[in-house]
């Protein structure tokens, strides 16, 4: 995603150091050696995906829900309907929504010669703080791309923006990068040493994202080509 953005969308002391600092709800309790705090590290695992887990408290009991999300910065936003009760609880006062998103990729499976010790390559990150209801038409706007751009770049510009009607049921909230970590696991099984002689395959099983060819809706003109940036994929 682009790092530049109108000035009302990031808030300038957030980009000023190189990692963002740990706390309590960032530090593991366990593998503290696979947590990262690297910013540009946190960006790339970001940007990468286009799903995310958003966490809260609802009644008094958690939720967790998977939903798009688009980074412009040290902002995170989300978007649903007016109607979604996260959304709603966002806006519903001053203080906002604390909240929990995380996102994660499975680079590969690690299958050690003993079950205790089966495990995952993945990159993850947790964002830790208060959500907000986003207000500003322009930073609406640009929240709108964004989420459409985290999913397919190059996108936004070539399809039709929302029309009045649909801006008005759509709400947007963001989540500042401020209580940021990454968590990393990559190589291979950690057998035991007295399990090396055992007569069971062990190493990783890599896996990466893929697309297929791009299949065009049954009405589609057929004057109109699969656009580059689909392409690029």
């Amino acid at each position: 995603m682009p790092e530049t953005e109108p000035q009302q969308t990031t808030a300038p002391d957030l980009e000023a150091a190189t990692a963002y600092d740990p706390t309590g709800r960032t530090v593991p309790t366990r593998s503290r050696e696979r947590a990262s705090y690297d910013r540009e590290q946190v960006h790339s695992i970001l940007d990468e995906a286009y799903v995310c887990h958003l966490g809260f408290v609802r009644d008094g009991a958690p939720v967790v829900l998977p939903t798009l999300f688009g980074r412009v910065g040290e902002r995170l936003y989300v978007h649903g309907s007016t109607g979604s009760r996260p959304l709603r609880a966002a806006g519903g006062s001053d203080e906002g929504l604390a909240v929990c998103l995380t996102v994660t990729h499975v680079d590969g499976l690690v299958l050690a010669r003993s079950a205790f010790h089966h495990s995952l390559n993945y990159r993850s990150v947790v964002v830790h703080g208060v959500a907000r209801t986003v207000t500003d038409p322009e930073e609406r706007r640009v929240a709108l791309d964004a989420i459409v751009e985290q999913v397919v770049p190059g996108r936004s510009k070539d399809s039709r923006p929302a029309d009045e009607k649909e801006l008005a049921a759509t709400a947007v909230i963001r989540l500042d990068l401020r209580e940021v970590s990454a968590k990393i696991r990559t190589g291979g099984p950690n057998d035991d040493e007295r399990d090396l002689a055992l007569p069971h395959w062990a190493g990783v099983v890599p896996l990466a994202p893929g697309y297929a060819t791009p299949l065009p809706a049954d009405d589609l003109d057929p004057t109109i080509a699969v656009p580059e940036y689909l392409k690029a994929l």
